[in-house]
């Protein structure tokens, strides 16, 4: 193949790479994690900023152009600034991007921005506070929206808000997300309920893209729109009057064939999908004696052992105890 960059067996090209920086997460969301929340790793066995560094220079080197910071929560983590301003210098990044559960944005939006950040994706799954309360265990949806307009105060810009479709909870909600959307001027996806972990994943309550979309053209014009290589795997519509709203559908209707991304947990296991429990442990690499040359072969290894697809929805595979805190989403 003459094309540069990574490709894996599928002739995909893999060039978008997501860092988780910690499992600590300052909510406790009903469908990610139990109320009493999940063991944490020991802060030795979590990768330092030096480390994550070299594993991004690294995957820039080999055709890596988006990067997209995660947690966690990423913003509780000490010194994430500074990251983020050396992750952005790096020469051949075309694509910086952060998400957050927006609770510590509007203090951090300002100095992000100025460290080189470009964008935004917050995750909330309400607009409503006892049902904010009811998923993240925690109150705050003040200081979220506060987040967000100070986001756009700055120029992060495009801000994404991401919410996962829950039924007999949000659902109710589809509407109201997307009048914000025309209101916030900003881009609102539905994401389906995905099975993150064993004992928290109830698949009568996702609610599918088309069910989504179905409520959504019960009252708009959705408009399709093609926002290039940046719209990832979101089905993308323009509303009337402005705002855009998508849909992630990543078990009724998976986008595996053009999956291109690669994701690193902040204990330094690499994953080439998020469904599978295959993994590539970089922390030996990172902390020995070897060499970038090294550190590249195990990313290439990565990307040639991804798979077609993942299984889960399939044959009664419904469940792969996965937790999000951990791998990034």
């Amino acid at each position: 193949m003459n094309e540069p960059g990574l490709h894996d067996r599928f002739l995909r090209r893999i060039n978008y790479l997501r860092l988780s920086i910690t499992d600590r997460c300052n909510l406790r969301c009903s469908y990610c994690m139990p109320a009493e929340g999940v063991s944490a790793l020991d802060h030795g066995d979590i990768l330092s900023y030096e480390e994550l560094l070299r594993v991004a220079r690294v995957a820039v080197s080999l055709g890596i152009e988006k990067i997209r910071i995660t947690g966690g929560e990423p913003l509780v983590r000490r010194g994430v600034v500074g990251f983020v301003a050396r992750v952005g210098a790096l020469p051949g990044l075309r694509d910086f991007s952060l998400t957050t559960n927006g609770l510590l944005l509007a203090d951090a939006a300002a100095s992000l921005r100025q460290a080189g950040l470009r964008r935004v994706n917050v995750s909330l799954d309400t607009l409503r506070p006892e049902v904010f309360e009811r998923i993240t265990r925690r109150p705050g949806l003040e200081r979220v929206l506060a987040g967000l307009a100070e986001a756009r105060r700055v120029g992060l810009a495009p801000i994404k808000v991401n919410v996962v479709a829950l039924r007999g909870v949000n659902d109710g909600e589809i509407l109201d997300f997307a009048a914000f959307a025309q209101q916030e001027a900003c881009e609102v996806r539905f994401i389906e309920f995905m099975p993150s972990t064993a004992d928290a994943w109830d698949g009568g309550q996702m609610l599918t893209s088309a069910e989504v979309l179905a409520v959504l053209g019960s009252r708009y014009d959705l408009q399709p729109t093609t926002n290039g290589s940046a719209a990832g795997p979101s089905r993308t519509f323009r509303l009337p009057g402005g705002g855009l709203v998508g849909v992630i559908s990543p078990l009724s209707d998976h986008f595996c064939g053009s999956c291109n991304r690669l994701r690193l947990t902040a204990e330094g296991k690499l994953r080439s999908c998020l469904f599978s429990q295959e993994e590539t442990d970089l922390r030996p690499l990172l902390r020995g004696a070897a060499a970038a040359g090294a550190l590249a072969a195990a990313l290439r290894d990565a990307v040639h052992s991804k798979p077609e697809r993942h299984t889960v929805g399939e044959a009664g595979q419904h469940k792969c105890g996965l937790s999000m805190s951990r791998v990034g989403g």
